[in-house]
């Protein structure tokens, strides 16, 4: 059984049974009732929806500071604030000599805490690269440098990278310091998240880009790139390498986008 039901508070609304995907709820003489079918995933609706706050999850016992009441009615941010925003969002590759501490990764990494997943999996991992940097660029050099004829970028990294061990101004991270890799088992969960903690970091002061060459290395041989992370699944892949710092430049204004196409059927 996943959850834990008030039967003194709760009033029967029949709203928790009404949002249950999986039919995990009945209604029995005017009270909630956990049907066991072994299909619920927690995904934590009922809980949200209860107007009486009478249910919880037993998977999240040690969680019940994170359970905050809000007014549904009330939207926290004004759809046009929230698009002159995503206007004014750029990638970042000029970045000041400043690093980011560890409490403000921590800010960061609380929007990936309340981001969506498949089947509620919640299987995104992070790593934080910043002393190790250098050590995880060579060997993502030393993995995509057969696809160099294919790449022109690849081609210009390792011309770099047989010149000068100094990489810090390579074109995978320019003047980037830090970086921020996403590992689950499923490329949407990964991406979700670290778009999450990307919107976030705008707000914050912070920006990056993500690096999509830098990927390539677990495409191109994912056994090999795992045995630089031991600590995470080896069933997961590396989905995202967001750049991130503190901007050196400020622009000033939007650029143009090709129109995007929109097809109703």
């Amino acid at each position: 059984m996943k959850l834990e039901i008030n039967t003194e508070t709760c009033t029967g609304c029949k709203l928790c049974q009404t949002v249950c995907i999986r039919d995990n709820i009945e209604i029995v003489d005017k009270k909630a009732v956990e049907v066991d079918n072994g299909d619920c995933f927690d995904c934590g609706h009922c809980l949200a929806i209860c107007p009486t706050g009478s249910i919880s999850l037993k998977a999240y016992d040690n969680q019940k500071d994170r359970v905050e009441d809000y007014n549904p009615r009330e939207i926290p941010i004004a759809s046009e604030d929230f698009m002159q925003f995503l206007k004014q969002r750029r990638s970042i590759r000029w970045f000041k000599k400043k690093k980011i501490d560890e409490e403000t990764f921590d800010k960061l990494f609380e929007a990936t805490y309340y981001s969506p997943s498949a089947q509620n999996a919640q299987d995104v991992e992070f790593v934080v690269l910043d002393e190790k940097l250098d050590d995880f660029m060579h060997l993502v050099y030393d993995i995509i440098k057969v696809e160099e004829d294919e790449f022109f970028r690849i081609k210009q990294l390792v011309s770099i990278l047989e010149v000068k061990e100094i990489i810090r101004s390579i074109p995978l991270l320019w003047e980037g310091t830090q970086m921020i890799l996403s590992f689950s088992k499923s490329q949407t969960n990964a991406l979700i998240a670290n778009t999450r903690l990307e919107l976030l970091a705008y707000t914050m002061g912070l920006g990056g880009f993500y690096s999509l060459f830098t990927l390539k290395a677990d495409e191109l041989d994912h056994d090999r790139l795992m045995e630089f992370f031991p600590e995470i699944d080896e069933d997961k892949h590396m989905y995202s390498a967001f750049i991130i710092g503190y901007p050196r430049v400020k622009y000033r204004r939007t650029v143009p986008h090709k129109k995007i196409d929109v097809h109703y059927k």
